[in-house]
């Protein structure tokens, strides 16, 4: 894909939002992202199928440019069958083409499910070192823009486009991620990892608009998923319940070990250290005069080990594959923001390099002290609604 001139193609939905009586500081935060010159290109669109990414071709299409749908298979539709609220399934596929039959547009389906099993694998081992794993934003990384940056090239297409509530703004030195317009949405977080090689030449047309608008959309072009409910399922574990997989992958992770306190002291018996992550406090199978929470997972001692709330509030965290979606690494030290958890609130922090397990990695420190922050999950770091980058949280 070509990576000179830029393409702008939502100028009829910042005209929507007008219609729809935006504020004029929801239009500003684009900033001068959007008056660029229009120009009409061929774009592929990751379709899932669902109503987010089915607006996204809707939008592009309806701007002119030359639009193609694609569809990748990924999980097992032995086990999406199972569920109501996943992606990746037969019926997700076939929605997808209905919505391109309905756009006019070519449409592709690809099976990928064997070069997914990393994925799977990523998950079980995460799960089984103590770890708190997170596939989405691994499968963002490793498979789905990858894949969809080598199809485009071979259709020919000069950009990718899906349906992430997530932004790319225009600075002087390049394009940027930012968050989408709608904070309850925004998704941003999950894509801190994807590279910037990749996300420059990505576009997200529903970012700047909220879900209602996009179902309104969805309804106006009479889109046969306009009332389909979101997916909220990781795409490979059936009925949302982790456990299972593991206990077909790994059951040796899932054997009868003690619970215990942080001076060792047993408190009860598990099923499995694996079946626990930093932070739960329901189903603990113990009784106790105050709240405990898990503290950690041990595979060496198939240990569970519980402590205080307090005992999970921390100030320090290192990242590992840092990843930063600027052209040059920034000067470190730096002030920013990091979430910790998809949903969670950006909290105050200085990052400066530091020395983990004699590695270098990012080095954060926080203002205030977070809650379970989780080895294993996704620290992107924020300067105002502009994603500086991400990686991989580690801890002692």
């Amino acid at each position: 894909m070509t990576g000179g001139s830029r393409l702008v193609p939502l100028a009829a939905v910042l005209c929507l939002l007008e219609e729809q009586g935006a504020r004029a500081s929801e239009l500003d935060c684009c900033g001068d992202t959007f008056r660029e010159e229009i120009r009409l290109a061929k774009v592929l669109v990751a379709m899932s199928g669902g109503v987010d990414s089915s607006v996204a071709a809707q939008l592009l299409k309806e701007e002119g440019h030359e639009v193609i749908g694609a569809f990748l298979r990924l999980g097992d539709g032995g086990q999406a069958a199972e569920k109501s609220r996943a992606c990746c399934t037969v019926e997700d596929a076939i929605d997808a083409r209905r919505v391109a039959d309905r756009l006019e547009i070519p449409f592709y389906s690809f099976n990928y499910a064997e070069q997914f099993r990393k994925i799977i694998d990523y998950f079980v081992d995460e799960y089984r070192d103590g770890r708190t794993p997170n596939p989405c934003a691994r499968c963002n990384q490793w498979i789905k823009f990858d894949v969809f940056h080598d199809l485009a090239r071979d259709l020919g297409a000069e950009f990718v486009a899906t349906g992430h509530y997530a932004r790319v703004l225009q600075a002087d030195d390049g394009p940027r991620l930012a968050r989408g317009l709608d904070i309850d949405k925004d998704q941003s977080y999950f894509l801190a990892t994807v590279p910037y090689s990749v996300l420059k030449e990505c576009l997200f047309p529903v970012g700047v608009l909220r879900k209602p608008e996009v179902r309104d959309i969805a309804g106006a072009a009479q889109l046969p998923v306009v009332h389909k409910a979101e997916s909220q399922e990781i795409c490979f574990v059936p009925a949302n319940d982790y456990r299972r997989v593991i206990r077909k992958e790994a059951p040796e992770s899932l054997q009868e070990g003690d619970i215990v306190d942080e001076s060792g002291e047993k408190l009860g018996t598990h099923d499995g250290y694996a079946a626990y992550t930093v932070g739960q406090r329901r189903g603990l199978g113990i009784a106790a005069t105050e709240p405990r929470y898990v503290v950690r997972t041990e595979r060496e001692t198939n240990r569970v080990v519980l402590g205080s709330r307090d005992a999970l509030l921390e100030t320090h965290f290192f990242i590992s594959e840092m990843n930063w979606l600027q052209p040059e690494v920034p000067q470190l030290p730096l002030r920013c923001t990091v979430q910790i958890r998809h949903g969670g609130t950006p909290q105050p922090c200085t990052v400066q390099m530091g020395t983990f397990e004699g590695e270098e990695l990012i080095e954060v420190d926080l203002d205030q002290p977070i809650f379970a922050i989780a080895a294993g999950q996704v620290a992107a770091i924020y300067d105002g609604d502009v994603v500086l980058g991400g990686g991989w949280i580690e801890k002692n």
